[in-house]
Order: structure tokens, then sequence, then C-alpha cells
């Protein structure tokens, strides 16, 4: 691992790992966080991961009737949007692989009902443009530093190349939308454009096992392959953070805090469906969609992941170079007019992704009752399908 290999960036640079690191490390097993909601017992994985965002995500939302949980309605897709901007802010502010001398992360707290229901009364009517954790057990957050990314050409960048600044006054383009910029990361642009993605599979047999799993992180397209080894390296040390105080600062022996989140459902104690998508920080929020569409809505599994799909950039991201976008909601243009000019009149800044752009979720199912399985695939990108015998 100390002999230089070439990057992505074209330069050389050896690795940090030893071979003592190799030895000492082994894989184990963990308890999974659940959360009763909706009539469902959704499971996902601890706060190392971005997991509990969605369990978060649904707490916020079950205090509303459920008529204002469709996000194909305005309510429904400004009420999904602001509780995922709350539920972000805290995964920044407190989510991370503490190790013995750390403060443990507020899990407890963060998916408590008396929690909840204080951050609840933070949904507005209008869109929120600011990041705001909260202090669980009276824990001042970690505030991590905003950067926004405009396009300016003509000041002090190509034709094309966004820059990012600090947060502050908005920086004027033609447009008025800002730009998303390259993170290193292979996840879905804005306009629905890939370059390559996360994979992530979901399988059920007969016996009701479900394995729900997305198994990524050494990409070829920024990862150095090692001949030596025959692989690449995996590429998530980068969503660690180098600013001091923050629960996911690098540190050795801590993982990085991944956005890879797959999701089991149960019901009665019953695995009765796996799903899981590529797409980064996207990942629980288009799942989040998922779940009100089955457990609110009663949609099939192939309706949910067919209907229109959004998710808020209000946030920072969690990939170099950590940009956001205050008040940003990315759509699918099939929302309709009627939503999408509902969220720009609530104070959303939108950017309209195109009719099938959004979301890359795949799902298998099982009724305990019957032993019937399903599986359904994303047909956004000609990339997923669901195969069964």
């Amino acid at each position: 691992m100390r002999a230089p290999h070439r990057h992505a960036s074209g330069t050389d640079h050896a690795g940090v790992l030893r071979g003592e690191d190799m030895a000492a490390f082994s894989a184990g097993f963990e308890d999974a966080v659940t959360l009763d909601v909706l009539g469902a017992t959704v499971v996902k994985t601890g706060p190392w991961g971005q997991g509990p965002v969605l369990l978060q995500a649904l707490a916020l939302l079950e205090g509303f009737a459920p008529a204002d949980l469709d996000p194909s309605t305005p309510d429904g897709a400004h009420l999904v949007l602001e509780a995922l901007k709350l539920a972000l802010a805290d995964r920044d502010a407190w989510y991370g692989d503490p190790g013995p001398e750390d403060p443990p992360v507020p899990l407890a707290t963060l998916l408590s009902p008396a929690y909840t229901a204080d951050r609840r009364a933070l949904l507005g009517a209008e869109a929120s443009h600011e990041v705001r954790p909260g202090s669980p057990d009276g824990r001042a957050p970690f505030l991590p530093p905003l950067r926004e990314t405009y396009d300016v050409v003509g000041a002090g960048g190509a034709a094309g190349e966004p820059t990012v600044r600090a947060s502050g006054q908005p920086v004027p383009r033609a447009s008025g939308q800002p730009v998303p910029r390259a993170s290193g990361q292979p996840v879905p642009r804005a306009s629905g454009a890939t370059r390559g993605d996360t994979c992530h599979l979901d399988v059920v047999d007969r016996w009701g096992t479900v394995v729900s799993a997305t198994p990524s992180g050494g990409w070829l397209q920024s990862s150095p392959t090692i001949p030596e080894l025959g692989f690449c390296l995996g590429t998530r040390l980068q969503m660690t953070w180098l600013e001091p105080g923050a629960p996911s600062s690098l540190r050795p022996g801590r993982r990085p805090r991944t956005t890879l989140t797959p999701t089991l459902v149960l019901r009665d104690g019953a695995c009765v469906a796996g799903l899981g998508s590529p797409g980064g920080d996207q990942q629980d929020q288009w799942q989040l969609l998922y779940l009100l569409r089955t457990l609110v809505g009663g949609y099939t599994p192939q309706q949910a992941i067919d209907a229109p799909a959004l998710h808020t950039t209000s946030m920072p991201g969690s990939f170099w170079p950590r940009t956001w976008t205050p008040g940003g909601a990315v759509v699918e243009d099939r929302l309709g007019e009627g939503v999408i000019g509902s969220l720009e009149r609530r104070g959303h800044v939108v950017t309209r992704a195109g009719d099938w752009a959004l979301g890359r979720l795949s799902v298998v199912t099982r009724d305990p009752a019957t032993g019937l399985l399903q599986g359904a695939a994303n047909p956004r990108g000609d990339q997923g399908y669901a195969v069964g015998r």
C-alpha cells in the first residue's frame, strides 16, 4: 500500500494502510436500528451510516393525516422535503462511528416521541432555507460549514464550470438556478443523466429470507487498481469530514459515515419487503417516497417506484466539495405544474429534472400468509430489472 499508484486525478499517491492495519481488522455483526411507524417496522443500519435518516423522516411525518402524506400533492411534496431537511441536518450534526473516547450518537433521543414532536413543530408552511439540527439531551450540535455552488461565468470560472463560494448572498446567473458540481461519486445528476452508479440488490427466497444490500465503494472511475491485489481500493473514506469536531471526522479505525442504506420492512415480526437504491444522499429520500406510497397510499411496489420522484438538496452533500442549495428541491416534471408551482410559491428553489430522471429503487416482497413473492424495479435509465424463478 506504500507504493505510489495513479489516481483519477492523474497524480501518484501512496496509500495510508499498513499490513498490520489489515491484519487487525475483522468484520462483525451489529444490531439493526428499528422503528415501528405507519403500521410497519422499518429496519436500518446504525448511525455509522445515514440509515436512521429514513426513520427520523418517517417519525416526523407520522404525525400528519394520511391525506397530507401523498408526495404527488402540493402539501405532501412540501412536507416530505421539509421533514427530510430536518432529518438530514441531524445526520450531519450527530451521525458517525464514535470510538471509546467519544460521546455516543444520541440515537435513542433522536428517534424518541418527545424529540420528534419538538422537531415536527418546525415544519412550517414555507420552505426553510436553513440547516437546522436539533439539540438532543441538551447537547450542542456540530454545525457543518455551508458552501453554495453557483455558475459564475466571467467571474473566475470557465464557461460551464461552477465555483464554490461560502454561504452568503447568492451569485446571479442566467437561469437563476445553482449548478451541481461533480463529486467524484458516480451518482445521477440533477438532470437525470448518469455516468455509472452505485449498485443495489434485493433477494427473497421461498422460505422468506430477505437480503437487501448496497455493496458499493470500489469505483473503477475514481479508484486506483492495485495490480498486486487485483482490485480497486474502496473510496468511501472520502466521505469523512476533515473539520475537527464533526461526528464523522477522519480518525484512525473509524468508519466513514456512508450513504449506503438498504432497508427491510417487517409486519408482525415477519419480513415483508427489502428495498434500496443507488443515489448517494438521495437513497433514503427516494425510499421515503416509496414507503409513504405503499404503507399509506396503498400503491403496489411497481406503482410506487414508477410514481414521480423528488428530493432535497438543501443540506451539505456527503461528497466533496459538500455544497448545498438553500431551499433546493429537484423534481420530476411529471409531478405536474400544479404541484411544482405550489412548491415554488412556498419558497422551494426548484430544479426540474425531466419526466423520468430521479430514483433508482428496486424492491422484493413476500406475503407471509400466501408465500407469494414479488419483485419490482426502476425503469429509469434502463438499468434495473426484476427476475424470479
